[in-house]
């Protein structure tokens, strides 16, 4: 089973308001070891926020600007990338890679947690269980039970090409995992030994 947000995800989110001056975010940051705060809704169909400590160096640091004049509201990133409690850790960790970010609240419909490039690393079970490995041992499995399938009923049967159709979502799931293109699928191959199934494959859904 693949582990997931929720699984991993810290529970006591610290959030603040907006209207906080970016001097009370980083009291709060201080105090509480934290690198980000999430920014409260101001009303159920509002947006949360993030304001990190990037930000807070990025914009106000690195200006020279007093933090007991500017407002978490001025520098926070909103509305932020937010993570479903259910997403598979690895597509988490996808997420963050293409988005180039550390930490994103955990939603479902409210607040629930907050996950972090940390989380991932310290708490998920990608070193025990890297999935892609697990895919290969599964699809050869499943190309094992086609061919199985297809020389007992025939590569035209519909059996055979609902097998292999199996096979395909997975390899293309495998691929997708590693952001790769697949040059040639295992049902190309068989298909190069037994050119009838392809056509067979053409049946009405």
């Amino acid at each position: 089973m693949m582990m997931k947000a929720q699984d991993i995800m810290t529970t006591e989110v610290v959030t603040i308001r907006g209207s906080a001056t970016v001097a009370e975010a980083v009291a709060m940051m201080n105090d509480l070891c934290l690198r980000a705060l999430i920014v409260e809704r101001r009303h159920e169909q509002d947006a949360y926020g993030i304001v990190t400590e990037t930000d807070i160096v990025y914009k106000v640091a690195a200006y020279g600007v007093d933090p007991k004049k500017v407002r978490v509201f001025e520098i926070m990133t909103k509305p932020c990338i937010t993570v479903n409690p259910d997403l598979g850790v690895e597509y988490v960790a996808r997420l963050f890679a293409n988005t180039r970010i550390r930490r994103a609240p955990v939603i479902k419909d409210e607040l629930v947690g907050i996950i972090s490039v940390t989380d991932i690393l310290t708490k998920s079970d990608f070193l025990e269980k890297p999935k892609s490995i697990l895919f290969d041992e599964e699809i050869e499995q499943a190309i094992a039970d086609a061919r199985t399938i297809c020389a007992e009923k025939g590569a035209t049967s519909r059996e055979c090409a609902v097998a292999w159709d199996i096979v395909e979502e997975m390899q293309a799931e495998a691929a997708h995992q590693r952001s790769s293109k697949l040059d040639k699928t295992a049902f190309d191959e068989y298909c190069e030994e037994n050119p009838e199934a392809a056509e067979a494959r053409m049946y009405e859904s």
